[in-house]
């Protein structure tokens, strides 16, 4: 496992860490003791850094974290989003008692005083512009309710503008084969910055594993099933935003990069890690073998320049035109 400083913080992160969203819930069919396995087996395995979010599971994740504490003997750090709760999102759902709220009931759902990390949980674009909401964060960072805090985004513009305000130790962002533009502005504004960046999807929902088909199925309660064109929230979290047909024919292209002897959402990542503006990325797993595989990509040799070049054209070629303008 190899290690990256996140932000400000002196954290030396894993920088292939756990993502928690698939053991709390909206990816089918999940068995709490198959995710403790998972959790268990990446601590085995080095990771020392896992996000999760008190909607995942209506705080199941955070409450499997607890129990992994409990568990192990281990230091690691846990980010937790917030902000997902409102039954309807608007900026003045951001507001102290509900961000106070939020945070107390993170606390008890990992059972501590005080939250390693905040994010914001992908909230409106107008909530960015508000300086009173990251005022708050203060006072509850100033309170010891949480070390620090940072944002989880959907768009590059938010990501800009959240990095403006000088506690923002962190952001999560879309970042991937299928979603580039980070890259392009981002990623420098907040290496200058010194801002921690966090790739969540980042083997766009199963897509850039290379398991897919076109008969394969989703259950219900997948968001992969019911989230394709946004029905319940944006749709970039869905499959990065590409429609299904275009992942496929993707996908095949990227198959003949692939490394010897690696998986294709071993590339995937190490090709995220190419990055060096990347602090982690944040793969989940539902079971330990997922976990291996994931982990062991950040021991990949670096991909080659010919190799990140052809990834680039394909995604000029086809997959910029569906998604950049976008996100």
């Amino acid at each position: 496992m190899q290690y990256r400083e996140l932000g400000r913080t002196g954290w030396d992160v894993s920088t292939i860490s756990f993502g928690t969203w698939a053991i709390g819930g909206a990816w089918g069919t999940v068995d709490d003791r198959d995710s403790l396995a998972a959790l268990n087996r990446a601590l085995d395995l080095g990771v020392n850094f896992f996000d999760t979010a008190d909607v995942y599971g209506d705080g199941r994740s955070e409450q499997l974290i607890a129990q992994l504490r409990k568990q192990r003997r281990e230091p690691f750090y846990v980010a937790t989003k917030a902000g997902r709760r409102l039954e309807r999102q608007t900026p003045e759902g951001y507001s102290r008692k509900n961000l106070t709220a939020w945070v107390e009931q993170s606390l008890k759902n990992l059972e501590v005083e005080a939250l390693d990390l905040l994010q914001l949980h992908c909230p409106p674009t107008a909530v960015y512009y508000m300086p009173e909401v990251f005022g708050i964060l203060d006072d509850l960072k100033q309170a010891g309710k949480l070390r620090y805090y940072g944002v989880s985004v959907e768009k590059v513009e938010e990501a800009l503008k959240a990095i403006e305000y000088p506690e923002v130790q962190s952001v999560q962002i879309i970042f991937n084969i299928f979603r580039q533009r980070p890259s392009d502005l981002f990623f420098a504004e907040a290496q200058r910055r010194k801002v921690g960046i966090l790739a969540r999807v980042p083997l766009a929902s199963g897509m850039l594993t290379g398991k897919l088909t076109r008969v394969s199925q989703f259950a219900a309660d997948d968001h992969r099933q019911f989230n394709r064109q946004g029905e319940a929230f944006d749709r970039g979290e869905t499959f990065s935003g590409l429609d299904y047909e275009t992942g496929l024919q993707v996908v095949e292209q990227l198959r003949s990069l692939v490394p010897a002897g690696a998986s294709m959402a071993q590339m995937a990542l190490r090709w995220i890690l190419m990055f060096p503006a990347v602090t982690c990325a944040i793969p989940g797993g539902k079971r330990p073998s997922q976990v291996e595989e994931n982990i062991a990509a950040a021991d990949l040799p670096p991909l080659t320049e010919d190799v990140m070049n052809t990834i680039e054209d394909i995604y000029i070629q086809k997959v910029r035109q569906h998604v950049h303008h976008y996100w």
